[in-house]
């Protein structure tokens, strides 16, 4: 396993060498850029099934190594881990061969296609004994772990309703979100945040899931799902849409208060985030939650402690994905891991 030595302190590893498959925009455009703020992150390399593409990456974002198959970067010595932005129907496969070359994973969301493909990144992350983590920035945003700990601390009684809306607006043909076969769709791009977050605030697990989707007729990818989750102590309600107006906001009601999350998703880089707790108004300061991501996955290694985002919980958020899909299918509620 590649064992981060990116300069040393004290004979301990300084910096994880990160490696990046592919150029997605997400990547290029917003967690390169991020992870290379980090003091515990350093972007060594980048490649592409393009070459071009990848050199023209690395020239724009001064990333010293270029190169034109994943798996000629997956061989570089000098990379400890493996940042994985590629389309959802890969995001198990290349990370698995991550693994079993040595590196440590990071991948986006959603893990996988489906909650079946999980298992196979648990047992390569156990054979190996790398770290592997899914990608939700989220969840590690102080503006999130603000919101819990309002929640935990009783300053809106016992929470009991969580509802969310996440939309945009996209009627690309070429883009991935609208292609079946890459796992395009409203509830794996989007609707993953509502059920990860309803978990994040309730600290339980869904017992059942109901479902409606509306199916774009050229695509076949849902463009606007609404859900309910029932947990042990209240209720999830959510609706995301791909064509859709552009539009994000999270509300928490407990017994004797609530939280709204202003922008949920995606918080500004460079302007406060606000929430308001029992209708008064907490700034949150600066920051870049994908720097702050990539910072604690690089310090896990460094310090071998658990990722944010284990494949555990990975594969509890793919279950309910499932039974939101079987639900509409069925007409019924399902059970998540059934």
């Amino acid at each position: 396993m590649a064992d981060g030595h990116a300069g040393t302190l004290d004979g301990m590893p300084k910096k994880i060498r990160w490696g990046v498959l592919g150029v997605a925009d997400i990547a290029v455009k917003k967690i390169i850029p991020a992870m290379q703020q980090g003091e515990s992150c350093e972007i060594v390399a980048i490649a592409s099934r393009d070459l071009a593409k990848a050199r023209a990456a690395a020239q724009q974002l001064g990333i010293p190594s270029a190169y034109g198959s994943y798996e000629e970067l997956l061989a570089d010595p000098n990379v400890d881990a493996i940042f994985n932005p590629l389309p959802n129907d890969l995001h198990v496969p290349w990370s698995i061969k991550a693994a079993r070359a040595g590196k440590h994973v990071l991948c986006e969301k959603p893990i996988a296609m489906n909650a079946e493909e999980v298992p196979a990144l648990i047992a390569a992350r156990d054979a190996t004994g790398v770290k592997m983590g899914e990608a939700f920035m989220v969840r590690t945003h102080p503006q999130w772990l603000r919101a819990r700990e309002a929640i935990r601390s009783g300053q809106i009684g016992e929470l009991r309703a969580v509802s969310m809306l996440f939309t945009y607006f996209n009627s690309d043909p070429a883009n991935i979100r609208n292609l079946p076969s890459h796992g395009g769709g409203g509830l794996l791009d989007i609707g993953c945040y509502a059920i990860t977050l309803s978990r994040f605030a309730f600290g339980e697990e869904p017992l059942r899931a109901i479902g409606l989707l509306d199916l774009d007729p050229e695509f076949q990818t849902d463009r606007l799902a609404s859900a309910i989750l029932e947990f042990p102590s209240g209720q999830s309600v959510f609706l995301c849409s791909t064509q859709i107006a552009s539009y994000q906001r999270f509300h928490m009601l407990g017994t004797k208060g609530r939280i709204d999350v202003e922008v949920p998703c995606n918080a500004p880089p460079d302007a406060p985030t606000r929430i308001s707790i029992n209708n008064r108004v907490e700034e949150i300061a600066i920051c870049n939650q994908y720097t702050v991501q990539g910072e604690l996955f690089s310090r896990a290694i460094l310090e071998d402690g658990p990722v944010p985002v284990p494949l555990e919980d990975a594969l509890q958020n793919m279950r309910v994905i499932d039974a939101i899909f079987r639900s509409a299918k069925s007409g019924h509620w399902e059970t998540p891991g059934a």
